[in-house]
């Protein structure tokens, strides 16, 4: 049975968001971090694709996502990888090219793996409580989840 994802804000900064897959950490990990494969999960609501995915996979390297929807509307982001263990932690910072998160936010991804089922932790910190309750309002978690669903269905084919 799929898992749900669980949202926690522990302080004024931070959204704590938790989601277990049925599958082993490396093809989680793997999942994340390859292009192609992200490409096929991180979609976004309907009516939106994925045209460019770009991940240099090293502490310093790049990542850029842009989504665009059925009117051309493009929406983007990027960021640095500051810390890369694999396959359990991975640390960058994110910025959308319409900054609506009042800044630079700092992405803390965790794998945790037992019995084969791998638990997903990120936590996000943001520049202010506003920026942080906005990220929140903005449906971000429930957009999470959907492509959390894609990433599920996908764990069952790779």
């Amino acid at each position: 049975m799929p898992s749900k994802l669980t949202v926690d804000t522990p302080d004024d900064l931070k959204i704590v968001i938790t989601r277990a897959f049925d599958a082993p950490r490396d093809l989680v990990f793997n999942c994340i971090t390859t292009p192609d494969l992200v490409k096929r999960w991180m979609t976004g609501p309907p009516g939106w694709t994925m045209p460019v995915c770009e991940i240099d996979l090293r502490v310093g390297g790049k990542y850029r996502y842009v989504w665009r929807n059925t009117e051309g509307q493009d929406m983007g982001m990027g960021g640095i990888y500051r810390e890369i263990s694999r396959p359990e932690r991975i640390v960058s910072n994110e910025l959308f090219d319409e900054d609506w998160t009042g800044g630079e936010t700092v992405a803390t991804m965790t794998l945790a793996e037992r019995d084969g089922r791998t638990t997903l932790t990120t936590t996000v910190a943001y520049s202010s409580t506003a920026a942080r309750d906005a990220a929140l309002r903005s449906g971000m978690t429930e957009g999470m989840e959907m492509g959390y669903a894609n990433l599920d269905a996908l764990l069952k084919t790779v």
